[in-house]
């Protein structure tokens, strides 16, 4: 039987850490808040404030079960003994870079130096919703699940093109299911879908096989991060049980020969070649 959040609050790591301080307060379901959220979204795909808001208000029952079973363990002890932060592991390219040619932090490092991105810059994303934070496991696994977002997209294979951000997000739902990641996921891709009416790409394909694989991998959550930055991209992957993105670089492969920029599915350019396919 499920714990009450008052009994989460009686709940403490060796440390003395509580799972859930005796002040957070339960989140609220809040489906419309979320919807609405979402068609902002939708106008403004770089705005990861919204993404914040619409899993606040899509509150998982098994998060709290969750983050018992990973942080009360002794494998979580060991976790937050020796990764208390991520960031500052992540955004220290330096350290990364000594790590052999092919590791997937050289891939990460490339990922984030290309795309101008940063862990702090995820952090200062969240932090700027002003939610007040709270001394207890429950802020630490899901500063975790947010720092460890933009390692999907390496050992994925999936872009931060709208398709990308879509596959990204039902993998996430695989690994840690939130009723968030299935609206963005799914009404999303349909949303790409009706954006490139007429296009024969296999867009509810590539986001289906990005759940199956999320639900079949060990979650990223549970591994320690810095021993898997210094392995080989490959072995990593094969470690993770995630095979290669087929569907969505066969969207890509489509999209292309039809003319359409798969990093820019909104352009007037591509609405009019959806015009003129209609």
């Amino acid at each position: 039987m499920t714990a009450t959040a008052a009994e989460y609050s009686q709940m403490f790591a060796a440390d003395g850490t509580v799972l859930r301080h005796p002040d957070r307060v339960p989140p609220r379901y809040r489906p419309l808040r979320a919807w609405k959220n979402f068609r902002l979204l939708i106008a403004d795909k770089e705005d990861t404030s919204l993404v914040f808001k619409i899993f606040e208000s899509l509150p998982s029952r098994t998060f709290l079960p969750r983050v018992a079973e990973l942080a009360l363990s002794d494998h979580g002890e060991q976790l937050r003994r020796t990764e208390p932060r991520l960031p500052e592991i992540l955004d220290d390219h330096v350290a990364l870079r000594r790590t052999p040619k092919g590791s997937l932090a050289h891939a990460y490092c490339d990922f984030m130096e290309a795309e101008g991105l940063s862990a702090a810059g995820l952090v200062a994303e969240a932090e700027r919703l002003g939610r007040p934070k709270y001394p207890d496991l429950v802020q630490w696994f899901m500063e975790r699940s947010r720092d460890t977002h933009d390692l999907f997209h390496i050992l994925t294979g999936y872009g931060r093109d709208a398709l990308g951000e879509q596959c990204v997000l039902l993998f996430t739902h695989g690994q840690s299911p939130s009723q968030g990641h299935l609206l963005i996921g799914y009404a999303g891709a349909a949303n790409i879908k009706k954006m490139v009416k007429g296009s024969e790409a296999p867009v509810f394909g590539a986001v289906r096989q990005a759940h199956r694989t999320g639900k079949g991998a060990p979650r990223l959550i549970e591994q320690p991060i810095r021993a898997l930055l210094a392995q080989p991209l490959e072995s990593v992957r094969a470690q993770m049980n995630i095979p290669a993105p087929t569907q969505y670089r066969e969207c890509h492969r489509i999209w292309q020969s039809e003319g359409i920029n798969p990093y820019n599915l909104l352009s007037s350019e591509n609405t009019s070649q959806e015009l003129a396919a209609a």
